[in-house]
């Protein structure tokens, strides 16, 4: 099972790249590509199109500014897309949100908050772990070692409370 992680440009890879850490940590396989659906839009249809042959199972699509390529890729596959809008224009990212979340009726796009590559990865990952014992392991120990770190912040809080 993969997933695949498909930009509009490079400046959206600090976004995305903790994504990638992210479900590889989950043991996923993963894909990532540079395409624009405006600029290569016959490059993005040839990824997508040959998807599931090389064993992808979800999408993240991220995309700043008109933000159409979470929207062109769901257009153009019944698998799941799971879009992040990038924060990175004047409108400060409104613009990529409301592209993303505003799919017509029929072709939907499950959609991260601004710049929410994470989310975008554990979501992708809740998807495989339907039916696969070894994923759901995974997120459950990723919930737990984020118990982990909250206890150890509070008991650092508590610690310090000299004047």
């Amino acid at each position: 099972m993969k997933v695949a992680i498909i930009m509009g440009s490079d400046s959206d890879w600090p976004v995305l790249k903790p994504a990638l850490q992210l479900l590889t940590e989950f043991g996923l396989e993963t894909e990532v590509i540079v395409a624009s659906a405006h600029r290569t839009p016959a490059k993005v249809h040839d990824f997508v199109a040959t998807a599931p042959e090389r064993g992808v199972k979800v999408f993240i699509a991220a995309a700043g500014a008109a933000a159409h390529l979470p929207g062109v890729v769901a257009s153009m596959t019944t698998l799941p897309v799971i879009g992040v809008p990038i924060y990175g224009t004047a409108l400060n990212g409104l613009d990529a949100l409301l592209s993303i979340v505003q799919m017509p009726s029929g072709i939907p796009v499950g959609t991260m908050a601004l710049n929410g590559a994470k989310n975008a990865a554990i979501f992708a990952a809740q998807i495989l772990a339907v039916g696969n014992p070894s994923i759901q392991d995974k997120l459950l120990v990723h919930r737990q070692n984020m118990v982990d770190e909250v206890e150890a912040k509070a008991a650092k809080v508590l610690a310090d409370q000299s004047f």
